[in-house]
C-alpha cells in the first residue's frame, strides 16, 4: 500500500464509529460491497471513499430495508450511471469545442467573402416573401 497522505482506518476504528461488528464490515467486503486496501500485515484499512460507501449501505439497509441483494444492484446501478455522466459530459465538451471551430471557419469565410452578408441575410433571402410564392411552392409538393 503506498502513502498518499489520505486518512485511513482500521476495522475496529470503523466498526466503533458506525455502530456495527467487524465481522459485518467483513461480511461486506466478501459479498463485494466495500474493498478496503490492506497493508503487507494483511490488515484492513478503510479510506474515506470506503467510508462513504459503508454509509450508503447503511442507509439503504437500516433506513430503507434492502437486503444485500439489492443493495449491490443500487450501487452498480449508480456506478453504471456516473460513469453515463461522464461519457455525457465529455461528449457535450466535444460538442462545444466542434461547434466554437464551427463558428471560427463562419466568421473566416464571411470575413473573406466578396459580399458582405450575415448568415441570417442569406436564410431571410431564401424564404418567400408573398402568398403567391408560397402557394407555388406547395402546390409542385
Amino acid at each position: 500500500m503506498k502513502k498518499t497522505g489520505k486518512a485511513y482506518y482500521m476495522i475496529s476504528a470503523v466498526a466503533q464509529k458506525y455502530n456495527i461488528h467487524p465481522q459485518t464490515l467483513r461480511l461486506y467486503e466478501r459479498e463485494g460491497l466495500l474493498k478496503p486496501s490492506r497493508t503487507d500485515g494483511n490488515t484492513r484499512l478503510y479510506s474515506e471513499e470506503d467510508l462513504e460507501q459503508l454509509e450508503t449501505i447503511l442507509a439503504l439497509t437500516r433506513d430503507l430495508g434492502v437486503n444485500l441483494a439489492g443493495v449491490e444492484i443500487i450501487l452498480n446501478m449508480r456506478r453504471k450511471i456516473e460513469q453515463m455522466q461522464h461519457e455525457v459530459n465529455e461528449f457535450m465538451e466535444y460538442v462545444k469545442h466542434e461547434m466554437a471551430r464551427g463558428i471560427d471557419d463562419w466568421e473566416q469565410r464571411l470575413s473573406t467573402a466578396l459580399v458582405k452578408s450575415s448568415p441570417t441575410d442569406l436564410v431571410r433571402a431564401a424564404q418567400p416573401h408573398d402568398d403567391s410564392e408560397k402557394r407555388k411552392t406547395q402546390n409542385a409538393k
